[in-house]
């Protein structure tokens, strides 16, 4: 396939002078005529742009001036046109969350990474979840609890000691954010399937939000979550540095530390 990319990046110094140099070495199209989106950026840019674009379907290419850019490709000069040419295609599908409020209001939205049920004030969550109608736990006491994709796995859910999750693995893992009562649940790791449902036990006097990669719903009663495989996000990654790769080496930093852990992540 002969790419016809659009270029956007961020607004920091190193994107502009990426862009400036992307758009010296290919031909750029306007968004309509192309079939692919060249983005240029940290994790939150492009989680923020494949929100913003998905519904055109067109491939997505990151390259990373951000910090970490796990969902970016590292750029080179020398290398640029020869990485994109040999990029490999995946295919991931989001969650997706209802947000029911205290006042009674539905909101809808959708995660690539996480979605993150957190305390909304000094007191901590008291929450119970469910698979369909099956108790995953009754009463879970503690700052919030997250809902992780496999490409997400690296991310928040890593950061507070969640499995990491084979980008094949068909798995969600729910991890509790520093857990109080049970003091020792560890969370759950449930098939893609299934339907989440989170309520708050204690609307009035413990507040909670739910926020959907970058999006906050404050107030929340209940939260359910789901994967929507109607949406496709198509991402372009460098042979050598595959997002599979790039989780498979998060994996094995995690061994190295966690060798008495037997749950540290999720294979086929």
């Amino acid at each position: 396939m002969k790419f016809k990319p659009h270029i956007i990046s961020d607004k920091n110094s190193l994107s502009k002078k990426i862009k400036s140099f992307v758009r010296k070495n290919l031909n750029s199209y306007s968004l309509k005529k192309s079939n692919l989106i060249i983005v240029i950026g940290g994790d939150g840019f492009m989680l923020q742009t494949l929100k913003k674009f998905y519904r055109l379907n067109k491939s997505f290419y990151g390259v990373n001036s951000g910090s970490y850019g796990f969902l970016m490709n590292k750029f080179s000069k020398k290398k640029f046109k020869n990485y994109l040419i040999k990029a490999k295609l995946i295919t991931i599908s989001p969650l997706e969350v209802i947000v029911k409020t205290k006042l009674k209001q539905i909101k809808k939205n959708i995660a690539i990474n996480e979605i993150s049920v957190l305390r909304q004030s000094k007191q901590a969550a008291k929450l119970s979840i469910k698979n369909e109608k099956n108790y995953i736990i009754k009463k879970l006491i503690s700052d919030g609890v997250l809902v992780s994709t496999p490409a997400g796995s690296t991310a928040y859910n890593m950061s507070v000691h969640g499995p990491i999750l084979n980008l094949d693995s068909k798995k969600l893992a729910i991890t509790p954010i520093s857990s109080f009562r049970p003091r020792r649940w560890k969370g759950k790791i449930l098939s893609d399937n299934c339907k989440i449902k989170i309520k708050n036990l204690d609307i009035f006097k413990r507040p909670i939000s739910a926020v959907a990669d970058n999006i906050e719903v404050r107030n929340a009663h209940t939260v359910i979550i789901k994967i929507n495989r109607k949406i496709k996000f198509n991402l372009l990654y460098n042979k050598n540095n595959s997002l599979q790769k790039k989780i498979k080496i998060e994996q094995s930093k995690k061994e190295f530390f966690n060798k008495n852990n037997n749950n540290i992540s999720v294979k086929n």
